[in-house]
């Protein structure tokens, strides 16, 4: 009798296992599948850099865009930019996001290493903004590595009942040891 009842409760537990399994399964694939449809197959931010390399004393010009994707405008917007954690592992690169330039865009933090961005609003749907940073390399700093950074950037639209937010990175910047200049040479 006891062995019977085991077995009864054993399948009933394999069961709700095999029932829970598929409620989740089915769940995870509906709820994938309707991201999908209604991701934008365009990104909202966008980077490119004038050089992939720099030496100590140089810049690069860091160029950002801001895309509204959406069919609304975007009436309010968020963006800061910073280091990347592998950047601030290495102290001894020297470097500053000088300013930023840009119509409709200002920025705050400039001459530091994390720059706020702020966009004139509204921004219509299909129009970007864009501003360009650019990223000054001490003449002091250290050489043989890599400057990068991200962006998150937090925005909303459809008369503020809708938002979207994301991080973005920017291309990575290798700072190279300047090359002496030969013996003689002047």
């Amino acid at each position: 009798m006891c062995f019977l009842l085991l077995s009864v409760l054993m399948r009933i537990t394999h069961l709700r296992r095999f029932g829970l399994a598929t409620v989740l399964a089915s769940s995870l694939a509906l709820f994938g599948m309707s991201q999908s449809a209604s991701a934008d197959t365009a990104a909202d931010v966008s980077f490119s850099a004038d050089h992939t390399a720099a030496t100590p004393g140089g810049t690069v010009n860091l160029s950002m865009t801001f895309t509204n994707n959406q069919t609304t405008d975007v009436w309010f917007v968020y963006q800061s930019v910073q280091p990347t954690w592998q950047t601030t592992q290495r102290t001894d690169l020297k470097y500053a996001l000088a300013s930023c330039s840009g119509t409709g865009v200002t920025c705050t933090g400039a001459g530091t290493t994390t720059l706020g961005v702020n966009y004139s609003v509204p921004v219509a749907p299909g129009t970007s903004r864009t501003v360009t940073i650019p990223v000054q390399i001490a003449a002091t700093s250290g050489c043989n590595g890599d400057i990068a950074f991200y962006s998150y950037v937090y925005y909303e639209y459809n008369n503020s009942q809708s938002h979207k937010d994301g991080v973005f990175n920017s291309p990575t910047m290798h700072v190279n040891c300047a090359t002496p200049a030969p013996a003689g040479a002047h």
